[in-house]
């Protein structure tokens, strides 16, 4: 946990993610704290680094995107690693990139609009990648639950 964050910095952090547009007065009211207290709370969270930014949560269904895979990629030759990471940073269908241990070497979160658009994904963007071994693709089927928000651990008594 960051240093420094008390309970109604958790507090805040909860209500933030679950909708960062509720006004600050409004926020101010359910923290029982002034609003210009809370927005320097917020700025001082975004300085921290504890905030990293704002965002809307788009439905990727609605927008199209109804594929959601995760690819396991794995290489043996560690300089293919800076060669596959600047590969998929410029790559938008790329949501998330994990460095796993085990028997593969990163594994991928990949939002695309059908299977022809993966198969052109590996095609054109990690098969071309020097190095780049194999591959293993889940498709998910559904997703049950899928979230963003961050709970922090409890404060110490």
């Amino acid at each position: 946990m960051a240093s420094g964050l008390d309970e109604i910095d958790h507090q805040l952090l909860k209500l933030l993610q679950e909708d960062d547009r509720v006004p600050v007065a409004e926020l101010g009211k359910s923290l029982g704290v002034a609003p210009s207290t809370l927005n320097d709370r917020i700025k001082r969270l975004v300085k921290l680094g504890v905030v990293t930014g704002f965002h809307a949560k788009v439905d990727p269904e609605k927008v199209g995107l109804d594929l959601l895979a995760f690819v396991f990629v794995g290489w043996s030759d560690p300089a293919t690693e800076k060669l596959f990471l600047s590969a998929i940073a410029r790559e938008p269908q790329v949501l998330e990139a994990h460095h796993v241990t085990g028997s593969w070497n990163y594994l991928m979160k990949v939002r695309l609009r059908t299977t022809r658009d993966l198969e052109g994904f590996f095609a054109n963007v990690v098969k071309e990648v020097p190095g780049v071994q194999r591959t293993e693709t889940l498709i998910v089927l559904s997703s049950p639950k899928e979230t963003n928000f961050i709970q922090p651990p409890p404060l110490a008594q």
